[in-house]
């Protein structure tokens, strides 16, 4: 694996996920294995145009593993997304030696390391680190693990509750384009109805699964609610139901920045470890302006154009498991 790659940088963009610290874990120590070099970026891109950079040994990341958030903190930057910021961001790298890069985010993380790599060539490499799993390329990004097992605690103890007093639930989870956490935390919550922005359902289609005019309906209901549906968030779902209908009493729970939090899964430190290692191993390999992603428990390497022009698209099994369950 020996090439040219002396130092490496690695930072995390954009919305955090539980994991995004084993990953850094595994890049640093994965460097000090090959004898490389390593150094953190705070701050993402911002942190690079301030030159907000400090070197990283396998000591300086002991005892993260286990928690959440990023040790070398996350921001989105729209200087970077300028000519002159990108140009200030190359000075500050270059200046501490840094010849290659390893990304930890989403989609936008990765469009701004692309144009980067475009225009300065240097050698990178990205890290899916982003809770709604929406990345083609991959099974499972970092964090949608215990996102999503964070969400089934939540719809648990929001269960509790709704039977205690014969209510209609309405749980928001995020995903503002893509329906993972919302159909699996639904499936393994007991949801009555999953709403999904991957799927075309009316306001009308759901009235008529929680059946308020039926003489056989239930009388507790819990609808999980991805935050891009189609027809409406969590409080205008419950409005709409409630101005139809005197039948349920209603309740709107959001999730929100809950699910980001946390101490990540074993799974999610895992899946952060394999990516980070593999990462690195890419870099002295040659791979560059790609993604790391993990395809039947094998890690692969995805180019750039492949990222951005497709979906992980949600399975139609988990969509027909999720149909028949909600009976």
């Amino acid at each position: 694996m020996e090439n040219k790659i002396r130092k490496i940088g690695v930072f995390t963009s954009g919305g955090d996920a539980p994991g995004m610290n084993a990953a850094i874990r595994a890049v640093v120590r994965a460097c000090t294995y090959y004898k490389k070099d390593c150094f953190g970026i705070v701050r993402g891109y911002e942190g690079m145009i301030d030159g907000d950079i400090v070197k990283l040994g396998a000591r300086s990341v002991g005892n993260i593993i286990q928690r959440g958030g990023t040790i070398l903190k996350s921001a989105r930057s729209q200087t970077f997304r300028t000519p002159e910021g990108r140009s200030k961001a190359y000075e500050n790298i270059r200046r501490e030696g840094i010849d290659a890069l390893v990304a930890i985010g989403g989609d936008g993380t990765f469009t701004g390391l692309h144009k980067f790599y475009e225009e300065f060539k240097i050698p990178s490499i990205c890290i899916p680190g982003t809770i709604d799993n929406d990345l083609p390329g991959t099974d499972y990004t970092i964090g949608y693990d215990t996102a999503t097992n964070t969400a089934v605690e939540a719809i648990d103890r929001i269960r509790d509750t709704m039977l205690s007093h014969n209510r209609l639930f309405f749980v928001e989870v995020m995903g503002r384009n893509s329906g993972y956490i919302a159909i699996n935390s639904g499936i393994a919550g007991g949801a009555t109805a999953v709403i999904l922005p991957e799927e075309d359902m009316t306001f009308d289609d759901l009235y008529n699964i929680l059946g308020a005019d039926k003489e056989t309906s239930k009388k507790s209901n819990l609808v999980v609610v991805a935050e891009g549906s189609k027809i409406g968030d969590a409080n205008t779902l419950a409005r709409k139901v409630a101005e139809r209908s005197s039948y349920f009493d209603i309740k709107v729970t959001i999730l929100g920045h809950l699910q980001r939090g946390g101490s990540p899964t074993y799974f999610d430190r895992v899946l952060a470890s394999r990516m980070g290692i593999a990462a690195v191993e890419g870099l002295l390999q040659g791979k560059y302006d790609v993604m790391v992603g993990i395809k039947d428990n094998k890690m692969v390497y995805n180019d750039f154009t492949l990222i951005m022009t497709n979906k992980h698209e949600i399975d139609s099994e988990s969509l027909r498991i999720a149909k028949i369950l909600s009976i």
